[in-house]
């Protein structure tokens, strides 16, 4: 609140807002030292030496009352702001994923919310996101393949890439915790490159927070966490490069040299075409296209099915396809490692065929 300054002598009063008019009458011969007389305000007489001054009126003077309000006003924007400060909170803590379901004194809660002190920083999204990331081993009679995986409900329910578990005859997963299960096929969809498995006897498992890729733009930070090369739990970091990537991949393990799965000591990577061009290794004569997010968060064998996530913690993208120079093409076979271009299936491109995969009406 702000005071309206007025001329020095001059101030405002917080009674009857008319001009004052003095109860006394005064009269006097100044400062020679003569009595001074008058009447009061209740009509008696008053004396009074050289200097002598009228009594005080009958109420406080303005100043004083006036000096009071400024705490009282202090006082009610405290317990406002009190008020205003909960309800903030509270509202930050729905935004993000809180609510009734916030666990803990950080601020985390079950899923893959970042706590606000981590919020923001790869390494809190790495620490809230990780559990939620698994490595999936498939056995098929091409060889054995390693990729990722993204757990989407507490009993085990898991995404990761079509070409991944393709023409596998058993399915082992292991968590961050190093714990192991066996999987099974729920449902395929060869055509977006997507696959639902489930693990065998799972419960109370961390679960991933699927996000909104329709929300996100060129130039945001993200993170990718999976296995490369079976390295469980790897996390890398970047930007989305660039959105709505037409991406063409084999469908099945079809493609020549058997190359369909990200083969361990095989030397083979996922085929792929992009521009034009075969990426790689041959995809074969199956294929499909889908719009994809790119990244240059560094993405290698292994990675596909794992995570990409923004910086609250949530999945934006399935990561699937990633550039191998020396490999495409050619089809030399050499692996060559990430050089920035990195390929993810939109989050909304799943959420919109999760129905299909339950019901496993793509297999």
């Amino acid at each position: 609140m702000t005071e309206n300054l007025r001329p020095s002598g001059a101030h405002s009063t917080d009674q009857d807002p008319t001009p004052y008019a003095s109860p006394y009458a005064y009269d006097g011969t100044g400062h020679d030292g003569t009595a001074h007389t008058g009447t009061g305000h209740d009509g008696t007489a008053y004396a009074g030496t050289a200097g002598g001054y009228p009594p005080p009126p009958p109420y406080a003077p303005a100043g004083r009352r006036r000096a009071k309000r400024p705490v009282a006003l202090l006082a009610a924007v405290a317990l406002a702001a009190g008020v205003i400060g909960g309800g903030a909170a509270t509202l930050v803590g729905q935004l993000n994923g809180g609510g009734s379901g916030a666990t803990g004194s950080g601020g985390a809660v079950n899923g893959t919310t970042v706590s606000q002190s981590s919020k923001g920083t790869v390494s809190g999204v790495a620490e809230a996101v990780s559990p939620a990331i698994v490595e999936i081993g498939a056995a098929s009679s091409a060889g054995n393949s390693t990729g990722s995986g993204v757990v989407i409900t507490g009993d085990g329910e898991i995404v990761t890439n079509n070409h991944v578990i393709s023409g596998a005859q058993q399915i082992q997963v292991t968590l961050s915790t190093g714990k192991t299960y066996t999987a099974d096929v729920v449902g395929t969809d060869p055509d977006k490159d997507l696959a639902l498995i489930k693990l065998r006897n799972a419960s109370g498992l961390k679960t991933a927070t699927l996000g909104d890729s329709s929300q996100v733009k060129v130039g945001d930070q993200v993170v990718a966490i999976g296995s490369p090369e079976g390295l469980t739990g790897t996390v890398t970091s970047g930007i989305v490069s660039a959105l709505d990537r037409d991406v063409t991949v084999a469908k099945d393990d079809s493609g020549s040299s058997g190359q369909g799965q990200d083969r361990r000591g095989g030397g083979q990577q996922w085929p792929f075409e992009f521009g034009g061009q075969q990426f790689n290794g041959d995809t074969g004569e199956e294929t499909t296209t889908y719009k994809a997010l790119q990244t240059d968060a560094s993405l290698n064998p292994g990675n596909s099915g794992g995570a990409l996530i923004n910086m609250d913690g949530e999945i934006i993208g399935i990561n699937s396809a990633m550039y191998a120079p020396s490999s495409s093409a050619s089809g030399s076979g050499s692996a060559a490692g990430s050089v920035g271009l990195g390929f993810a299936i939109p989050v909304n491109t799943l959420k919109a065929d999760l129905d299909t995969l339950r019901a496993g009406d793509g297999s």
